[in-house]
């Protein structure tokens, strides 16, 4: 895909049991994995051949938590991380030399982890599109709020011609990449009162083709059912923890 700024770029696991998690999504997503270009400690999901996710152990070598992290594209990478600070957010990690790139980890004010990457990405790779995730979406307790930090860091838009935009829709703040909606902000009412009971976080979605058949699978091999499925305008989903601890989310018909 083109390095536009600003553009959900690719999502990646922090893992503490490698073999373990890699069988799990194996068994659940039918997902292979081979070594990543980025380095020992870096591998790469695929399926079909297009690549999917990342997964890394960071959660050992960096003392990260295990999660689904998604990664944003920036220009400039010491930029955007001074953009982060100077809204009362937080740099984690970096950014550092990974790979032929850079990268750093960050939370935005309301607790969520994010990652921005400076640098080439992956071919083919895009939200929605084969079996990269269908969806991404922020649970926060104020949408709104959330889009003007992530818009001033990332350099969204309300222009849609710009490549990355955002627009608001009631409770909702969807993001779009030429004007194709790739993610959602959820949470607090645009015209609302923040609610502060939600549990920030980016939620990762992947398809599943039979998503009952998928959720079996995760309990058969170590996984949690957090979430039974739910019907929502989008299809059937459900939320997931893998044996190692990373939530995440499945979509079917």
């Amino acid at each position: 895909m083109d390095s536009v700024p600003g553009v959900p770029c690719w999502v990646s696991l922090t893992v503490r049991d490698r073999r373990a998690t890699e069988e799990f999504y194996s068994a659940v997503l039918g997902w292979s994995f081979t070594d990543s270009s980025l380095g020992p400690g870096f591998r790469t999901a695929t399926r079909e051949g297009e690549p999917i996710a990342g997964f890394n152990e960071a959660a050992v070598s960096w003392q990260l938590p295990v999660r689904w992290t998604v990664f944003f594209s920036v220009d400039d990478a010491d930029l955007a991380c001074e953009r982060v600070r100077e809204r009362g957010a937080t740099v984690a990690v970096g950014p550092l030399r990974v790979g032929d790139g850079r990268a750093a980890m960050a939370a935005d004010p309301y607790g969520a982890a994010f990652g921005m990457w400076q640098g080439e990405l992956p071919r083919g790779w895009a939200v929605g599109a084969g079996h990269a995730p269908a969806w991404l979406e922020l649970r926060t307790g104020d949408a709104f709020a959330a889009a003007l930090f992530y818009g001033d860091v990332l350099d969204w838009t309300k222009n849609p011609s710009h490549g990355v935009s955002y627009e608001e829709q009631n409770d909702e703040v969807h993001i779009l990449v030429d004007g194709e909606t790739v993610a959602g902000l959820r949470g607090g009412g645009v015209e609302a009162a923040p609610d502060p009971q939600v549990r920030t976080r980016w939620e990762v979605y992947f398809r599943a083709t039979d998503i009952d058949a998928a959720l079996a699978a995760a309990e058969k091999t170590g996984g949690t059912v957090i979430s039974p499925v739910q019907h929502a305008s989008h299809g059937r989903v459900a939320t997931v923890r893998d044996p190692d601890g990373g939530l995440f989310c499945l979509l079917g018909s």
